[in-house]
């Protein structure tokens, strides 16, 4: 049944039947080419079996094997390749389809190929995840004909070691990216902003004597008076602060952009300035929160603690409910209790679904420095900037204008009570949060 199921029958013999068919039809009229229809028939039987020894004379004729990352990375283009090997020792066809996982849902990748006998062969495409989870990979399907009869197409349909299960984890592509950009001279061209530090250190070192030059200000009088000489205190920058990404993962996150939901957004950035803060030498942390705070991971600055937070993040779900800010206070009074730097990403579509929360914004804000990070409507944006053609138009140019001003009077009324807030396209979700943070440790603001 295997052996049935493996034979192909190609374009090239329907040609040959079609050819011997017209001829047997012609032959009603001149009866000569009904010996060369029969003729016909002969060689393409005697071809057709030729073709099948060919191709079945092996019994592995071709080898695949698909070589795919340990982890993909989501939003990001990931590399594939399937590695071929022909045992023919003649030049044959191929073309491969490989069972992509079906939430790419690619239904018509296949890629032809000649190779010559006893060749080695490499295809590659790129694949671009646009949610996190487990990507089931399937059989490798390569249907070889010969290249000069062509007649017959085997197919090898290459399963169990070559099937892989592959998980798709927040975008550390991005975060190698911007890791190396945050430290070197690219920032500004992609719109990061470099920050001239400002103010003085605040940490307490040591007590030192005074030297010429020390800062006036900073003499122990007290310590001075015991050895009769001046003394000073010595400062050094305050380093190893909390900073936490806190995700929204209510149903307003679910919404999607560029085929992605702003939560995977959310969460691709979070990564990114986790790792971007450890490097500045500050507490990175994570969590979630839409009814109860979740997937928590304390700030820190432990070997594993980029492992522990990319685990942490990837597990995080939609729990499409509304999200629960007085809940969020009463787990952050209770569970990080140091002053910390708390980057909250969520959304407000209306000032009124703002005001419900307010109160318990403000009240976090006195604990802790928030920043409140919202999403942009692009769509909305790009709508408002149409021309208008008819009267439909002009209605859905004027509602969308309405839904982009009430975007601004929520930053609007964010701002006037306190707390910082960044409005942004998801795109440049990650430049813009770098540059919020950057601008933070450059005031000192925390």
């Amino acid at each position: 049944m295997n052996f049935i199921k493996s034979i192909y029958l190609t374009p090239r013999f329907f040609y040959a039947i079609g050819i011997i068919v017209l001829i047997f039809f012609i032959s009603y009229f001149y009866h000569f080419l009904y010996y060369a229809g029969l003729l016909l028939i002969g060689a393409l039987i005697v071809i057709f079996a030729v073709d099948m020894l060919l191709l079945y004379m092996r019994k592995n004729g071709i080898e695949a094997h698909r070589i795919v990352p340990d982890k993909l990375s989501n939003g990001d283009e990931n590399l594939i390749s399937v590695n071929l090997k022909s045992n023919y020792d003649f030049d044959t066809n191929i073309e491969l389809i490989d069972e992509i996982p079906v939430e790419f849902q690619i239904r018509d990748f296949s890629e032809k190929r000649l190779m010559k006998s006893s060749a080695k062969e490499e295809i590659t495409y790129h694949l671009r995840p646009q949610r996190r989870g487990l990507y089931q990979f399937g059989k490798i399907n390569c249907y070889v004909s010969t290249q000069k009869l062509g007649f017959v197409s085997r197919r090898y349909s290459i399963e169990n070691k070559v099937e892989q299960e592959v998980p798709c984890y927040p975008s550390f592509v991005q975060l190698k990216k911007y890791s190396l950009m945050a430290f070197s001279q690219t920032l500004t061209d992609s719109g990061l902003k470099r920050m001239r530090k400002v103010g003085s250190s605040t940490e307490f070192d040591q007590i030192n004597r005074y030297v010429k030059g020390d800062d006036i200000r900073h003499i122990n009088w007290k310590a001075s008076a015991k050895i009769s000489q001046l003394m000073v205190n010595k400062y050094i920058e305050e380093k190893s602060q909390p900073v936490y990404s806190i995700v929204d993962s209510g149903r307003s996150m679910k919404m999607p952009f560029g085929g992605m939901s702003l939560l995977d957004y959310a969460i691709n950035a979070s990564l990114v300035i986790s790792n971007i803060a450890l490097k500045k030498e500050d507490k990175a942390g994570v969590a979630a929160f839409s009814t109860s705070l979740t997937d928590l991971v304390v700030a820190d600055r432990r070997s594993n603690q980029m492992s522990l937070i990319l685990q942490a993040l990837y597990n995080i779900k939609t729990e499409h409910k509304e999200t629960d800010f007085g809940r969020l206070y009463t787990y952050l009074k209770h569970r990080i209790t140091q002053r910390s730097l708390l980057l909250l990403y969520t959304n407000f579509e209306t000032k009124d679904s703002l005001q419900r929360q307010l109160k318990y914004l403000k009240a976090i804000n006195r604990s802790h420095l928030v920043v409140v990070i919202m999403f942009k409507n692009s769509e909305l944006d790009h709508l408002t900037q149409r021309p208008t053609q008819n009267k439909r138009n002009a209605y859905d140019k004027v509602i969308a204008e309405k839904f982009v001003y009430e975007k601004k009077l929520i930053v609007r009324e964010l701002n006037k009570n306190g707390i910082i807030t960044i409005l942004t396209d998801p795109k440049d979700l990650i430049i813009n949060t770098i540059n919020k943070y950057l601008e933070i440790k450059a005031k000192n603001l925390l």
